[in-house]
């Protein structure tokens, strides 16, 4: 690495000049901002490929997980694109011109008209005026000094509201000293896989299927991931070994699975017994539908338990708000980690968030998007047992969340058939094989969200969907 003794440091071994200041090689999000100018910029050509995590982090002096949720970063904006068992690349981009940038970006919106693909909430819900008038009261009454970057942990306010919601409305177990405040639960994950490699962790176990994304998370912080099958009741806890497990109990990402109680029980029980810590992601763990909600995995065993939370799908993934219950010995150690590395996620969204926490007008917005996703996934389900494809496709997965998952009869269209059915009918939907890590587990289907299209756009999408899936 060159050091002339400036603010800014070339890479030697990447052959990337990112012009990072060093102050920020800690952060993901200044590392993909340095980045995205250097694609830009045309200084990473399209189409060339970009150095591997282990080389950049290793030339930049940073974590892998940095490097890896940088990279996450550029992905989501469409700049880099990754390929299973394929180096990840330069997508073909714009120049930088403002025109042709949103012409760009506008183009690639539109290629597909109905988005159901999965994780999405309905954007246009957004609870605008509610997120403006609690804005404006943690404004008015916020100290300048806390203004600055903020306390690594998150802001105090934000972490009281939590600790007093979650209590309150999934049953965790926790107090503000222990909730940890992250840019997304990408970010949240990669931190703590990284501190428990740190503390001599190797292995975590993760449910098969599962969301390959955040597998790469904790195999790029430096642990061994292993897949563990499922079976109607949740994972099984009989085929995990590993001292770390990931689980979606509330609604299984891909499949739909809610845990079952005596299973909750078994894995408590296990986790107590040989010291395991489990991470449970409450993926969807707001929107249940046909019962009361379950109560957090973590209200069984909460020193065994860290509970991950986000608020990508209730009000917006682009808030980038996400947080760790954490057990009380894992506390410090994900603090000082976090001191070391990114910046919080900005004081002002955080503050607005405890304000509607703490206003009632949070619980108020999620009510109201619960019902309006009832609706849709009662369309949903009526449309799909109604239509001719009955006999080729199996719902599940409905009992709560924003997705249903669509089994594919053996005898049926394959899945990459179907996808491409659906494509020519301009409607997004995810596959459902990509998520298995042993190939003999694999099944095809299709995911389907229903939370994404505007209410008022939803039904021409739901007919959409309808007319690829009935194309012969």
């Amino acid at each position: 690495m060159r050091d002339d003794g400036s603010s800014s440091e070339r890479s030697g071994k990447s052959g990337i000049d990112l012009h990072l200041d060093r102050r920020a090689w800690g952060s993901s999000v200044e590392l993909a901002a340095s980045l995205r100018t250097a694609i830009r910029e045309n200084r990473i050509a399209a189409g060339s490929r970009v150095p591997s995590t282990r080389l950049l982090a290793a030339d930049l002096g940073v974590s892998r997980g940095t490097v890896t949720r940088a990279y996450e970063l550029l992905v989501a904006e469409g700049l880099l694109v990754t390929r299973q068992g394929a180096a990840t690349t330069v997508a073909a981009v714009e120049s930088p011109v403002p025109g042709k940038l949103r012409e760009s970006a506008t183009r690639r919106a539109t290629e597909l008209r109905w988005d159901l693909r999965p994780g999405k909430p309905d954007l246009s819900g957004f609870p605008r005026a509610d997120w403006l008038a609690a804005q404006r009261r943690a404004l008015r009454t916020v100290p300048a000094e806390e203004l600055d970057y903020g306390h690594p942990a998150g802001h105090p306010a934000l972490r009281g509201a939590l600790a007093e919601y979650l209590a309150r409305v999934r049953g965790v177990r926790t107090s503000p000293e222990r909730i940890v405040v992250f840019a997304g639960y990408g970010e949240a994950l990669g931190t703590l896989c990284e501190v428990l490699a740190r503390r001599g962790v190797s292995a975590v176990d993760f449910e098969d299927p599962s969301l390959p994304k955040l597998r790469r998370i904790a195999g790029e912080s430096g642990l061994r991931v292993r897949g563990v099958p499922l079976d109607d009741s949740g994972i099984e806890t009989t085929g995990a070994h590993s001292p770390v497990m990931v689980v979606t109990p509330a609604h299984q990402y891909p499949l739909g699975i809610t845990m079952s109680a005596e299973r909750r029980t078994e894995l408590g029980r296990l986790a107590r017994a040989e010291d395991r810590l489990i991470v449970e992601d409450d993926y969807d763990g707001e929107f249940r539908f046909d019962r009361e909600p379950v109560a957090a995995l973590q209200r069984i065993a909460p020193r065994q338990v860290v509970y991950a939370g986000t608020a990508s799908k209730t009000l917006a993934p682009g808030l980038r708000l996400a947080w760790l219950a954490l057990p009380e010995h894992l506390v410090e150690p994900v603090r000082e980690h976090r001191a070391n590395g990114d910046l919080t996620p900005p004081v002002i969204e955080q503050l607005t968030l405890a304000e509607m926490l703490r206003s009632g007008s949070y619980d108020q917005h999620v009510r109201r998007c619960r019902a309006g996703y009832e609706r849709r996934r009662q369309r949903v389900v009526t449309a799909l047992t109604e239509s001719k494809v009955r006999h080729e496709l199996y719902p599940a997965g409905i009992a709560a969340g924003l997705h249903l998952t669509l089994r594919l009869a053996p005898e049926g269209p394959s899945e990459r058939r179907v996808l491409r059915r659906l494509r020519r009918h301009s409607v997004a939907v995810n596959g459902l094989a990509e998520h298995w890590m042993d190939d003999r587990l694999r099944r095809e289907g299709l995911m389907i969200g229903y939370a994404a299209p505007p209410g008022h756009a939803f039904g021409q999408a739901l007919r959409a969907l309808l007319r690829g899936l009935t194309e012969h």
